[in-house]
């Protein structure tokens, strides 16, 4: 027998409404924003013990606050603890800034947050860095999948996804590197959207990036708060660059051939369960009038050493020059196994990154040329069901954990390297473990408004399965 689930739902101010309803109910002054608040802090405080997805709580904090007068003025929120908050210091999940001193700005993605009317309750944890799938620190207790609490919650955006899947906030922060957004959202049974290259205004943490792999964005329980965050930020930052999103508040009314892809770059085989969540999504969107037809992968395991070579830059370029770039308190000596395993494959490997610099900014044609004349495609968000805790711990030794990330992660890298939209949507579940099924759906550059349509489509045709059922 599965565990049974752990969340908050219940009969307070919150109920079971989503962002968008919340702030609605606030304008209209059906709720104020101090029971809403009681109410997201109290829901907090009753799965925090068995969650552990809080790294700091700014509680006292949110209860002063007056939110702005923004489209989701009212609504309660985290932010992942890699964008500085002001007076909250960032330790980007690491013990390395443990002694990291206090921030005195705003982020300028949780600057628009605010904007928005949105009111942290504190910062969610992450594992060190965002370099892997899951929040299981080498010291200390890892964050749980609020479905079935002795299995992954996924990652990056680990306690970002908890927190929202156990309905403690209708929507968080999270940020996506190489699956950071969208492999949690499908551990979880979320939405999780990773924009296209350059939709959202860049944090501090992420200018610093060679290639612009990684974006913000947000984990929601239902579609049309994502596709309301979308179309509200970019009124506050409008890359010319890519066609507008928009109002996006209707499904999609109109047939799309969509390529189905169930081959990784690792060679990683899907699970069982995962290939019948494949099967189901197949016979749904034929019920809805789309086209489905399988493709060949256009990519390599050299692409795949490609990205790893990139993230072992990152990891390299943390570990040395983690002082100047985070804070002078930071401690390299302090840094987790894998940290400094992808650190020195990073040493190994350091000549061949100009050409693999190259062929990661190429790759957005080869992406282009597999899905010519296809609208969308259509993938397993993660090559299996969350795995168990510990599977992912970061106290194990990088050549056994690396792999293991490798082999989970076999689809979620491409949308980076290429800076392409894809959003993950819980269209699955294995009832035996009682873990949700995230099935990813990806487009061409600027394509997030038919992502976002064709989402609400699927919401409708087949509504997405409540922890609290």
């Amino acid at each position: 027998m599965p565990v049974a689930p752990v969340h908050a739902f219940g009969a307070d101010a919150l109920g079971d409404h989503d962002a968008t309803a919340i702030a609605e109910l606030v304008a209209t002054r059906q709720l104020q924003w101090a029971e809403v608040a009681d109410a997201a802090i109290a829901r907090a405080e009753a799965v925090e013990p068995h969650l552990d997805a809080i790294v700091v709580d700014t509680f006292a904090q949110a209860r002063a606050a007056r939110p702005l007068a923004g489209p989701f003025a009212g609504v309660p929120t985290f932010i992942k603890d890699m964008n500085d908050v002001v007076g909250i210091p960032t330790l980007h999940g690491s013990a390395a800034l443990a002694d990291a001193g206090a921030p005195t700005v705003d982020d300028p993605v949780v600057a628009q947050l605010i904007q928005l009317g949105l009111v942290s309750l504190g910062k969610t944890t992450m594992p060190e860095f965002g370099l892997t799938c899951s929040a299981e620190p080498e010291r200390g207790v890892p964050t749980r999948n609020p479905w079935n609490t002795g299995h992954t919650a996924g990652g990056s955006s680990t306690g970002s996804a908890a927190l929202v899947a156990a309905g403690v906030v209708p929507i968080a922060h999270a940020a996506d590197g190489g699956g950071s957004i969208r492999i949690p959202a499908a551990a979880c049974g979320l939405v999780g959207l990773k924009p296209s290259r350059g939709r959202l205004i860049l944090s501090n943490t992420l200018k610093a990036q060679i290639v612009k792999i990684a974006t913000d964005g947000v984990v929601s329980r239902t579609v049309r708060d994502t596709a309301r965050f979308m179309s509200e930020i970019e009124k506050l930052y409008r890359n010319p660059k890519l066609p507008e999103i928009g109002v996006v508040d209707r499904p999609l009314d109109r047939p799309l051939r969509i390529a189905v892809l169930t081959d990784t770059v690792t060679g990683e085989p899907i699970d069982a369960p995962t290939q019948r969540a494949v099967d189901e999504t197949l016979e749904l969107l034929a019920s809805l009038g789309h086209q489905v037809e399988p493709i060949p992968l256009a990519f390599d395991e050299r692409f795949s050493s490609d990205f790893v070579t990139y993230w072992a830059l990152a990891a390299f370029a943390a570990k040395k020059g983690g002082k100047r770039s985070f804070d002078p308190a930071f401690d390299p000596e302090a840094l987790t196994p894998l940290t400094k395993g992808l650190a020195q494959h990073f040493v190994r490997n350091s000549w061949r990154t100009p050409a693999v610099l190259v062929r990661l900014q190429r790759s957005v044609r080869r992406y282009t040329e597999m899905l010519d004349g296809f609208d969308v495609l259509l993938t397993p968000t993660v090559t299996r069901v969350p795995p168990e805790l510990g599977h992912f711990s970061l106290a194990l030794p990088f050549e056994e954990l690396f792999p293991r990330v490798e082999a989970w992660c076999g689809f979620t890298p491409l949308a980076n390297a290429t800076g392409t939209p894809a959003i993950s949507l819980p269209l699955g579940h294995d009832d035996e473990a009682n873990l949700p099924i995230g099935m990813m759906f990806g487009a061409h550059a600027g394509g997030e408004r038919v992502l976002l349509q064709l989402a609400l489509q699927l919401e409708a045709a087949q509504p997405f399965r409540r922890i609290d059922a």
